[in-house]
C-alpha cells in the first residue's frame, strides 16, 4: 500500500472507471458500491442484500462464503456463482473478494467479477424451490442421498423429504425421470 501512496492518483476514480464489475459490500451484506460495469451487469442494486443477485439456488452457499469472509476463516475467497443480471437472465460469474479493513476492524467486502459466463445450468422450473433445485443439480451429478445429505449438511431424512416432494412437483416416480426430464427440457428444441 505504501506504494500505491507513493505513487499518488485517484484510487477510487480508478476502481470507478474500469472495465472490470466491482462491488463493495458493509459487514451485513447490504451493497453499498457498485461500479458502471457492475449496475451493466446487475443493475443498480445499491442498498439491497448481495443475496437479491444471486441466483436463489445460490443463495445459501454465497451467504456462507461471505460469513467466511468477513470472519477471515475463508482460506480462498475466490468463488463461482450464479448471479441473475439486469435483464433477469442467469449469469456465471468468478467472484474474488477481500476484507476492507479501517485499522483492525472489518469494515466491508471488496470485490470484482473476474469472469462472466452464461451458465451451463438451465433455469430452474418454475414450479420447484430453490432447495429442490438445489437437490435437482445435486442428483444430475450422481449424488447419493448420503452425499447430499454431508454436502448440504442435512439430515438424511430431511433429503429424503426434499426428493420426494421434488418428484411430486415434477410429476415423476423415480430420481433417474426426474434427471432425465430436467435434461429433456434443458436440450434445444429442433424443428
Amino acid at each position: 500500500m505504501t506504494g500505491l501512496r507513493s505513487v499518488g492518483g485517484d484510487l477510487a476514480d480508478a476502481i470507478e472507471s474500469v472495465s472490470v464489475p466491482s462491488y463493495v459490500l458493509d459487514t451485513t451484506g447490504v451493497i453499498r458500491w457498485l461500479n458502471p460495469a457492475a449496475r451493466a451487469l446487475v443493475g443498480d442494486a445499491r442498498g439491497r442484500q448481495f443475496t437479491s443477485v444471486v441466483a436463489p439456488e445460490e443463495t445459501r452457499r454465497a451467504r456462507e462464503h461471505f460469513a467466511r469472509n468477513v470472519a477471515g476463516t475463508a482460506h480462498v475467497r475466490d468463488t463461482e456463482v450464479i448471479v441473475v443480471g439486469a435483464d433477469g437472465g442467469r449469469i456465471k460469474c468468478d467472484i474474488s473478494s477481500v476484507r476492507l479493513r479501517e485499522g483492525e476492524q472489518v469494515v466491508g467486502i471488496f470485490g470484482q467479477v473476474s469472469d462472466v459466463d452464461e451458465p451451463d445450468d438451465p433455469p430452474p422450473d418454475p414450479v420447484l424451490t430453490p432447495r429442490q433445485v438445489e437437490i435437482l443439480r445435486l442428483l444430475e451429478r450422481g449424488r447419493s442421498t448420503q452425499q447430499i445429505a454431508d454436502e448440504l449438511q442435512l439430515s438424511l431424512e430431511t433429503v429424503r423429504n426434499h426428493v420426494r416432494r421434488l418428484l411430486r412437483a415434477l410429476g415423476v416416480h423415480t430420481r433417474l425421470e426426474a434427471v432425465a426430464l430436467s435434461r429433456r427440457s434443458a436440450a434445444p428444441s429442433s424443428f
